[in-house]
């Protein structure tokens, strides 16, 4: 699963933990070569898994400093800047990190959980509305089909 993952256009990018009952040197190592991002033995803690996705959403997010190109939409994170069709288009600051993320991970469906952690920090205490009404200001912006709603789990682009 994960060589297909891994030479697959759209999931190539994707980040992977894998959980397993394998403990040996061994199994790390070639889970690791392999192209994992992470490798967590059972047992673990819930604690210890959450550290981790967050760990590899931070490292996976930092990373990505390159200009991103969704169709027409062009988000420059070092200038801070995203134009549609060449016009500028002016974003909050959390529009921007929201645009930015699912952006950055094309195709992959976040939670209002997940994006609420690495967009509000993991300590936010809001309510998963304010996720809702970001996606809606960003579809007003930059048009009702560039974000997807995946019901009951949560947001993906395009």
């Amino acid at each position: 699963i994960l060589h297909r993952l891994r030479v697959g256009k759209a999931t190539e990018e994707v980040p992977v933990i894998m959980l397993t009952a394998r403990s040996s040197e061994i199994d790390r190592v070639t889970g690791l070569e392999s192209g994992a991002d992470d490798y967590v033995v059972k047992p673990f803690g819930i604690m210890e898994l959450q550290a981790r996705v967050k760990a590899v959403l931070r490292r996976t997010y930092r990373e990505d400093k390159q200009v991103i190109v969704c169709g027409n939409i062009r988000i420059d994170p070092a200038a801070r800047e995203v134009t549609q069709d060449g016009v500028k288009v002016d974003l909050t600051y959390k529009e921007f990190e929201l645009l930015r993320l699912l952006a950055g991970h094309r195709g992959v469906v976040f939670s209002r959980d997940d994006i609420l952690q690495t967009v509000w920090d993991y300590d936010y205490t809001g309510e998963t509305r304010t996720v809702d009404m970001h996606v809606k200001t960003l579809r007003q912006k930059l048009g009702d089909d560039i974000i997807s709603t995946v019901r009951g789990v949560g947001y993906k682009m395009n």
